[in-house]
């Protein structure tokens, strides 16, 4: 194992990059991409740039945020699996008292965006900051951590209500836990890829829950996570045409992750995972050309 003060400082800046996960943007998309339904349906349309950039800034920052304080929690145990056994801290590149710089660090710099938007929408980031400090540590306790996680990846959605002025109202609840079913379904996904290993090592997860039924459960929230959306689009009126189509479009690819995730291959499971990061996109898309036609 590297220690600390072996390396170069060059060597530190990358493995803080590498802690931020800025190398792999797909968490970022799938957190960023449900912020952006709710910001344009609170906006009813392209929202004003002095709410839009800093709630994207703040998208990137916290998901940075909570990478950081994810590998702290699992510092003694991504070792163990081999997906997660070079990450920075498993490695010893950098020590966990870096790693809680680093996050508050990050936090500080999402507090920074807050300063641009509404006093409301800073009451509403407090509960999004818990929820990103708990979810790490939820897997020891519970095997539910990935619902604590849709509960994180979700916040930005009333985060941009609020942002916008708008009340959190009936449909913005509707996205919330929409994604928050989508986001179950996607991560049990992913959690499947380390299934043995958290056996082993004792960690919990949706996929060591479900157990012979993840697959089928997978689509029971991929099916809500559809059915809740599809009606926040109806309450707006931004269902017909594109908003249906959109979402067509990602039923049919939620119908493919389930043929191709069927023999539950961790790599194939992980490919899965990945996928969803067009799913964000598509029904985003559906959004985008309902206020602009």
């Amino acid at each position: 194992m590297t220690t600390a003060h072996q390396i170069t400082w060059r060597e530190r800046l990358e493995a803080y990059y590498y802690l931020c996960r800025f190398d792999k943007p797909v968490g970022t998309e799938l957190v960023f991409w449900p912020t952006m339904w709710a910001l344009w349906i609170a906006a009813e349309g392209i929202p004003p740039m002095g709410i839009l950039i800093p709630i994207v800034l703040g998208t990137i920052f916290m998901r940075a945020a909570g990478c950081a304080i994810n590998d702290f929690a699992d510092r003694k145990v991504d070792g163990a699996v081999e997906r997660t056994k070079n990450r920075p801290l498993a490695t010893g590149i950098i020590t966990a008292k870096e790693a809680i710089y680093v996050f508050l660090a990050l936090v500080f710099a999402s507090a920074c965006m807050l300063f641009f938007l509404p006093i409301e929408t800073f009451y509403c980031a407090l509960g999004g900051l818990f929820l990103a400090f708990i979810y790490p540590f939820m897997k020891r306790y519970t095997h539910l951590p990935q619902v604590v996680l849709g509960m994180a990846f979700s916040w930005g959605i009333p985060m941009s209500f609020t942002a916008m002025g708008k009340p959190l109202d009936l449909t913005c609840w509707l996205l919330y836990f929409g994604n928050l079913a989508w986001t179950v379904a996607y991560d049990t996904q992913y959690a499947i890829t380390d299934r043995e290993y958290d056996l082993k090592i004792g960690v919990k997860s949706t996929a060591i829950l479900f157990g012979r039924h993840d697959i089928q459960i997978i689509a029971l929230l991929q099916a809500i996570s559809l059915g809740l959306i599809g009606t926040a689009f109806y309450l707006e009126n931004i269902l017909i045409p594109f908003g249906l189509i959109a979402l067509l479009v990602v039923a049919t690819d939620f119908i493919y992750q389930a043929f191709k995730t069927k023999d539950r291959n961790p790599q194939i499971c992980f490919w899965a995972f990945r996928h969803n990061r067009w799913v964000g996109m598509i029904i985003f898309i559906g959004i985008f050309l309902e206020f602009i036609s």
